[in-house]
């Protein structure tokens, strides 16, 4: 093997030890009891206290249904944002209307503005619609991004030729059936960059559903875990139990949806 691929493998795998040491150090805590964690030299070997931990962490929160609500609000944030978000950002690529420079200028503005700032007002429209404590009130405000209409505009301009488009415009295709038919089987990997990116911020939300979310039964899964901290400030090892069951999910979607992400890139180039 040349001496360059020997380093240039030295380092993809230092740079994989390093991704994923804090994945086993979780679990390394997890396994373990607070005066265990507490230990100096630490200790760096997984404990026989993960069951125990998983336990409390049932009996302390309803961890099923805050998981139930998460995947809810996840899958559901994600599908809506995938759709409008893509035909917003075809529309905005591959059509020309009155005011669409100006249109697009001011979504990118929306960049440069704290999130917070929406706060108060989103909470106000909330109180007004009657969805405080609803499920709704997380999925609504986040059905479209500009983050999202921005990155699958540029992708399509870069993916989709317009000689694609006019092509079916003259066979007589409506807006949908271009966006059906043309658009969406080129921007497959966008797609799922998106894909991926908007569930694991939803599932890790945890300031809107703090403020929004007021009822036990409709608490998500960040909320709930931070119950858990607060009955148990000092149980190191149950806090951790429930982080990692938290993280699990994640780490499925992450690696189902990569694989279909490098797979459509793959499609793509062989194109």
């Amino acid at each position: 093997m040349p001496p360059g691929r020997v380093i240039l493998h030295g380092v993809l795998f230092a740079g994989s030890i390093v991704s994923l040491f804090p994945l086993y150090w979780l679990v390394v805590m997890a396994s373990n009891t607070t005066s265990d964690i507490y230990k100096s030299p630490p200790v760096l070997v997984p404990g026989p206290y993960l069951w125990d931990n998983i336990q409390a962490v049932f009996r302390t929160i309803d961890f099923g249904g805050s998981l139930m609500n998460t995947v809810i609000v996840a899958v559901s944030v994600t599908v809506l944002v995938l759709f409008f978000d893509s035909i917003a950002a075809f529309t905005f690529a591959k059509y020309e209307f009155p005011g669409r420079r100006a249109l697009f200028a001011l979504l990118l503005v929306t960049f440069m503005l704290p999130a917070q700032l929406s706060v108060i007002p989103q909470f106000v429209t909330m109180i007004n619609l009657g969805w405080v404590g609803q499920l709704q009130a997380l999925i609504v405000p986040a059905a479209a991004n500009a983050f999202g209409i921005f990155w699958l505009r540029q992708f399509i301009i870069s993916s989709v030729p317009d000689e694609l488009i006019d092509a079916a415009r003259i066979d007589g295709a409506g807006f949908f059936r271009q966006y059906l038919t043309v658009c969406l089987p080129l921007i497959r990997p966008g797609l799922g960059f998106l894909g991926i990116f908007t569930f694991i911020a939803a599932w890790n939300d945890y300031l809107w559903p703090l403020i929004v979310l007021n009822d036990p039964g409709t608490l998500t899964l960040q909320v709930a875990m931070s119950q858990l901290n607060s009955a148990h400030g000092k149980d190191y090892g149950m806090v951790m139990a429930g982080a990692l069951l938290a993280v699990i999910p994640l780490i499925i979607v992450f690696l189902v949806g990569a694989k279909q992400f490098i797979g459509d890139i793959a499609k793509g180039a062989l194109k």
